[in-house]
């Protein structure tokens, strides 16, 4: 025991020396670690920092995001994702695929409204509709920290095709028509013409639609020789063919001779000009004239994608002969799908009000249509109703037999009498009585409205010119074949008041039927014809986009 105390005492005793020696060893091991560490941290270190950057990087961009989230409290990808959103008003939630950069800043609102082509996707993280926020605590650091792999993305590309964009206008123009009648507004612009009145069915629709036609609208006119081709008659009953094929071959704004670029395709044959060179004359047998356009519309459907891919729905053809519609049912697509422009709109032979657009009927005699404007005023007007025209259709046999110099106040003649001038008739008389002939269209309509005369529509299943956006029943009096015989009660019914506005809306609606050869106007005929075209390439869209 001695020994073993002995022992543990000289282990005590040589131990003291260590013990009252550690700080100074301490201070000796830690102070260079100390120094080193403050050269090695106060020293740049370029490879260490090109190989850290993109990590770092990569977590500064994920934080920025994933704060932005927490703060706005959406969960769009980035504040530029946010801005389009907002914008084109889409939900909370969704990020657009942006297109690229070839696009304009108009294409860039127009990618909201073009639903079937523009994917929308969920940024990373957001698993519900119900859940709108997205907040960094939710994220687990294995998502970012040290994933060198990991690329952000802030932007998505979305290529669009031309077609596409097309259809992104027109989307587009859609909502700015919906949402002009919605709020009731009209854009000036500084222009000449704003629409306004009983005249108009939606004047605020309407006003938005014409601005928007024309900004935008194209059309590509396809190749053909003459005389069948890219020409029509100008002076004759059929002149307003004529006068369109023309103004179209003229026209810088709405023409375009990129077809890619084109909202529709007109197919410039005048069935006039087939009659006129095709026909036999008392051969009652056309098909002369159904082969030339089916070879026509073979012909463009092999040297161009369009009609095929569209099944002709795009495309638009125009007569104002009574054979236009017959002519068209030799090719089924053009019959069925296109745009038929009609002067004879007969929905009992096909004529599809939503698809096809009525074409006024003119008359010109001569080349300008300024000197049949214009009449006498209501007080000045001593005739109830006036017509002088020929034995042409049933219609005309019940009217004729029916009041042909029968009554003072309705007067009726199958030729004017000698002495008595046409058109005085028209500008002295209060209504105007404009039946159908053989076929359902009538020049009397617009001469009537030339005359400053209310225009009395006698047919059945007639579409007037226009009538997507004019209100014909305030400017005119439509009477069924079947009241004929009471014309007179029907007129004379109409007050003194109503009749005066009616006149005064028929000097109104005249600039729509107004022809103009040497400087288009704004809303004359010409353009409200574009318009009727622009409308049902609205309302088509093409398969598959």
């Amino acid at each position: 025991m001695k020994k073993q105390v002995m022992q543990l005492s000289a282990s005590s005793s040589h131990s003291a020396p260590c013990k009252s020696s550690s700080p100074l060893l301490l201070l000796l091991v830690f102070v260079p670690l100390i120094l080193v560490s403050l050269i090695v941290v106060c020293t740049p270190n370029s490879v260490s920092s090109s190989t850290t950057t993109p990590s770092n990087h990569l977590f500064s961009l994920a934080s920025q995001r994933w704060s932005t989230w927490d703060n706005t409290k959406t969960n769009h990808i980035d504040s530029t994702d946010t801005a389009n959103s907002n914008k084109s008003g889409t939900n909370d939630g969704e990020a657009i695929l942006l297109p690229v950069s070839d696009m304009n800043e108009d294409d860039h609102e127009q990618q909201a409204l073009f639903n079937s082509s523009t994917s929308f996707i969920k940024p990373s993280g957001s698993s519900t509709a119900n859940s709108q926020q997205l907040h960094a605590t939710d994220l687990t650091p294995s998502t970012v920290v040290g994933n060198e792999d990991y690329t952000p993305s802030t932007k998505y590309e979305h290529r669009y095709t031309k077609l596409e964009k097309i259809e992104v206008g027109l989307a587009r123009a859609r909502s700015l028509i919906k949402g002009a009648s919605r709020n009731r507004s009209t854009t000036e612009n500084g222009r000449d013409y704003v629409p306004q009145g009983a005249i108009y069915k939606n004047v605020y629709s309407f006003h938005r639609s014409y601005i928007e036609m024309e900004k935008k609208f194209k059309i590509f006119v396809y190749e053909g020789e003459l005389p069948i081709f890219h020409d029509g008659p100008c002076k004759s009953i059929y002149s307003t063919e004529g006068l369109f094929i023309h103004q179209m071959e003229m026209n810088n704004h709405f023409r375009t001779k990129d077809p890619d670029e084109a909202h529709v395709f007109f197919l410039p044959f005048s069935v006039v000009r087939m009659v006129q060179y095709l026909y036999v004359p008392d051969s009652h047998e056309i098909k002369s004239i159904g082969r030339t356009v089916v070879d026509y519309v073979d012909v463009v459907a092999r040297k161009y994608p369009y009609w095929n891919r569209s099944k002709g729905g795009d495309h638009f053809m125009l007569s104002c002969h009574d054979w236009g519609p017959r002519t068209s049912s030799f090719v089924p697509e053009l019959f069925n799908n296109s745009i038929r422009v009609l002067c004879n709109a007969n929905t009992s032979e096909g004529f599809n009000p939503s698809k096809d657009a009525s074409f006024p009927e003119i008359h010109l005699r001569t080349a300008y249509a300024t000197a049949q404007l214009g009449g006498l005023s209501p007080s000045g007007r001593s005739v109830l109703a006036f017509f002088a025209g020929g034995l042409h259709g049933h219609i005309r046999y019940l009217l004729l037999n029916q009041w042909k110099n029968k009554d003072q106040d309705v007067l009726v003649y199958d030729r004017v009498p000698k002495g008595v001038s046409y058109d005085n008739m028209m500008k002295t008389s209060k209504y105007c009585l404009c039946p159908s002939g053989y076929e359902v269209a009538s020049p009397r309509i617009v001469e009537a409205i030339y005359a400053e005369c209310v225009p009395v529509l006698i047919s059945d299943h007639y579409v007037p010119p226009f009538s997507d956006v004019l209100n014909w029943k305030s400017f005119s009096v439509q009477i069924s074949v079947s009241d004929i015989p009471n014309i007179k009660i029907i007129l004379m019914g109409i007050s003194q008041s109503q009749y005066i506005r009616m006149q005064r809306r028929v000097k109104q609606v005249q600039k729509h039927f107004v022809v103009t050869n040497d400087s288009l106007k704004r809303f004359d005929v010409f353009h409200m014809t574009l318009h009727s075209i622009w409308l049902r390439r609205l309302n088509f869209r093409i398969a598959g986009i």
